[in-house]
């Protein structure tokens, strides 16, 4: 046997979800941008889930659904308003209360088909009202209950900040939903397929997810692209600061891609996102910022911006706080999580791979007096 590091290269299972190829970005067939152009993050849902993209009725039906199952159990809100609001995390807040969601659900251990589906329903329409509710419970304000007459992405907006975003807002988080719903075998995907593999229960496939996508390697990057543009603070002092953390070695969060070789095709289109939204609030400077440090990186690294990097510029710039920039990633990565944990469950076997010994070889146990 010989390892691979990072398991870089390795293709460990096959699957009709998403695909990379050629630097293009596909759900089920069809391209990203086509689908941020003209789809919605709803449709999207229904396409990763189901294979195809809905009819006008199957679309009515799944944001019924949705809207019919984003409420939470109060218990949920109680807990968080219990925990050390000063310095907690809200993604071990949002990993703590999926896991609890389960709790509340009569049917989690239950695996038909019909029943995964309806736990796929429960868990997208809710975590949007836990990651808003959590973020306003910490202000010391109420949550506010979701709208089933907005949009998915109309609605989070709205018990987030607690008014109706207009269509700008709205319609560029929505495409931001869309972007972030899937990508092929991802850390945190490919722990949720690990996890249900062993017939484990949604529940614990999506709460281990998050545990994936917590890190700042995977979904945590756009909180830390964030944190670099704050200790930044000034476009004059970029140069300086990029220049200063390579000569160091320090990793710049938001650029380059195990995968992409000529660049993310999700940051061309967040990068345009971010700039229409920043242009609507008449401020420029973290758009502007941005621009230098991809100019920057490209002369002197030839990196090129991943989706973390311009995500960071437009859910600033739609009223986010930095710390929810992963858990609203984890919002639009449930629908992927779902997708891949019941197309595991289709045609599952235990993944269980092998490791390269490279400890000692055969000892002799001494007793412990000769030790």
């Amino acid at each position: 046997m010989t390892a691979t590091r990072g398991l870089e290269g390795v293709v460990a299972t096959t699957s009709a979800i998403s695909s990379i190829k050629d630097d293009v970005l596909t759900y089920r067939g069809y391209s990203i941008q086509d689908l941020t152009e003209q789809s919605t993050f709803e449709e999207t849902v229904y396409l990763l889930w189901n294979g195809e993209l809905p009819t006008a009725d199957q679309l009515a039906s799944l944001k019924k659904d949705l809207a019919e199952n984003a409420n939470v159990p109060e218990q949920l809100f109680d807990s968080m308003r219990n925990s050390p609001l000063e310095h907690v995390h809200p993604m071990a807040v949002l990993r703590s209360a999926i896991s609890t969601l389960g709790i509340y659900d009569p049917d989690a251990e239950q695996m038909d088909k019909a029943s995964n589906r309806a736990k796929a329903i429960r868990i997208q329409a809710s975590i949007a009202t836990i990651v808003a509710g959590f973020a306003r419970i910490r202000k010391g304000l109420d949550p506010i209950a979701p709208n089933p007459k907005l949009t998915f992405a109309a609605n989070f907006l709205y018990m987030l900040n607690g008014r109706i975003p207009n269509n700008l807002e709205s319609g560029m988080f929505d495409k931001a939903l869309i972007l972030h719903a899937d990508h092929e075998l991802n850390a945190s995907t490919f722990t949720a397929r690990v996890c249900v593999a062993t017939l484990s229960d949604m529940y614990s496939g999506i709460t281990s997810a998050i545990g994936a996508l917590k890190g700042p390697l995977h979904g945590g990057a756009n909180e830390q692209v964030m944190r670099m543009l704050e200790e930044i603070g000034s476009i004059e002092w970029v140069d300086d600061y990029i220049l200063n953390a390579l000569e160091n070695k320090k990793k710049i969060m938001g650029f380059g891609h195990r995968v992409y070789k000529n660049g993310d095709p999700r940051a061309r289109i967040l990068k345009s996102m971010a700039r229409a939204i920043s242009e609507m609030n008449g401020d420029m400077h973290l758009f502007e910022l941005s621009q230098k440090i991809e100019k920057l990186m490209k002369e002197k690294k030839g990196l090129l911006p991943n989706t973390d990097f311009y995500s960071a510029t437009l859910y600033d710039s739609l009223g986010i706080d930095h710390d929810l920039f992963t858990p609203v990633f984890a919002i639009s990565r449930t629908s992927g999580w779902a997708a891949h944990i019941l197309e595991q469950y289709n045609d599952n076997r235990l993944i269980r791979p092998r490791a390269e010994y490279n400890g000692p070889r055969l000892r002799r146990l001494l007793p412990v007096q000769q030790r």
